[in-house]
């Protein structure tokens, strides 16, 4: 970590050693327009400012949470509009509580899925169903519908 000016500036290798990411990572970021870096002296070496530091954890939580780079930069680009501190609080509740409502109707499918599959496994462990049977599997079903 650099201070240039009172300014806190980190290196690239400081970024991915506090979030545990990869140059490759950050850099790519930066392609996206999420990252801003600037240059040292002699145009080689790439300084992150105390923005880019929060802009990179907060792209890093909004991945986590399943939102897409699009949206995370969409966010983090109101900032600095008109009333942006506002605006942009408003579009992380909505956004947010649209992604909690996602995840929520995921993990609904994902576990009836495992549901499902756990009750397949235990019918073919009580030799229920035989793997060289799944024809009449198959027609047992449709009758169930």
């Amino acid at each position: 970590m650099v201070t240039k000016n009172e300014e806190q500036l980190y290196s690239i290798g400081d970024l991915c050693r506090e979030f545990n990411v990869t140059p490759r990572a950050v850099r790519f970021y930066q392609t996206k327009g999420i990252l801003h870096p600037s240059r040292r002296a002699g145009g080689l070496t790439r300084v992150f400012s105390r923005r880019d530091r929060v802009r990179l954890k907060l792209t890093l939580r909004g991945k986590r949470a399943g939102f897409t780079l699009i949206e995370i930069k969409e966010i983090l680009d109101v900032y600095d509009q008109e009333d942006g501190p506002r605006r942009q609080q408003q579009m992380i509740v909505e956004k947010g509580r649209e992604q909690v409502k996602f995840l929520r109707e995921q993990i609904a499918e994902l576990t009836a899925a495992a549901d499902e599959l756990e009750r397949d496994c235990a019918l073919v462990e009580q030799g229920g169903i035989r793997l060289a049977d799944p024809p009449a599997l198959h027609n047992q079903e449709r009758r169930q519908l």
